[in-house]
């Protein structure tokens, strides 16, 4: 379902899809849908810990007119403001905004070959090799968690620095499977000054069956 929503740029937004089912349970209680957290100090884990807070990758991103507009049609978002920057002005915005979620898509326009940092993953992310490895089992990956914090909103012009990095992995079992969580964290600074503009967290989960 779209998420489309339309605010002053003074308050501060915060959207999250979730997996029912998938918090964490610390405590080993069983939870919804019967999942339960192995007990233990990551007991048995089949998956190498050691990623935690290993980079994911670092981006560079230019925030541009014709991506937002495409972005908005995308999630169904007819409102002007992400079109017209008379619209924009209006609803006093320094520049076309990008609709909530964009960051996840960003780099995939505004990313140029000759802006881009060193990856400080060197060409291998921990979050692929984690996940293939459950992959190569039989594991079924799925879409678990987003969660997207604004800390103010992103207009067109902008130039933003990403940095992703493993921040959590662990498990629950139900009597069926087990299901590895592995979250990532990516924060978005302003380029020219470093000051935060977004914080996301993707979490991937992959179900083992027993």
């Amino acid at each position: 379902m779209p998420i489309c929503a339309f605010l002053p740029p003074d308050r501060k937004l915060t959207f999250t899809s979730r997996y029912r089912g998938a918090a964490p349970d610390r405590q080993g209680r069983r939870g919804p849908r019967g999942l339960r957290v192995v007990e233990g100090e990551h007991a048995e884990m089949a998956v190498d810990r050691s990623v935690v807070g290993q980079p994911t990758g670092a981006w560079k991103v230019t925030v541009e007119r014709g991506p937002v507009s495409r972005f908005a049609a995308a999630v169904c978002d007819d409102n002007a403001v992400y079109r017209d920057p008379r619209a924009a002005r209006d609803a006093e915005f320094a520049n076309i905004p990008a609709p909530p979620t964009f960051t996840f898509a960003a780099s995939f326009w505004g990313s140029f070959c000759e802006d881009q940092p060193p990856d400080p993953s060197g060409g291998q992310n921990p979050m692929h090799r984690v996940m293939g490895e459950l992959f190569a089992k039989g594991a079924l990956v799925l879409h678990g968690e987003q969660e997207f914090e604004y800390h103010r909103p992103i207009v067109v012009g902008d130039v933003l620095d990403g940095n992703g990095r493993i921040t959590d992995i662990y498990e629950k079992e139900t009597d069926a499977a087990t299901m590895t969580f592995v979250v990532v964290e990516t924060e978005w600074a302003d380029a020219a000054s470093g000051a935060p503009v977004v914080t996301e967290w993707f979490n991937l989960i992959a179900r083992l069956k027993k």
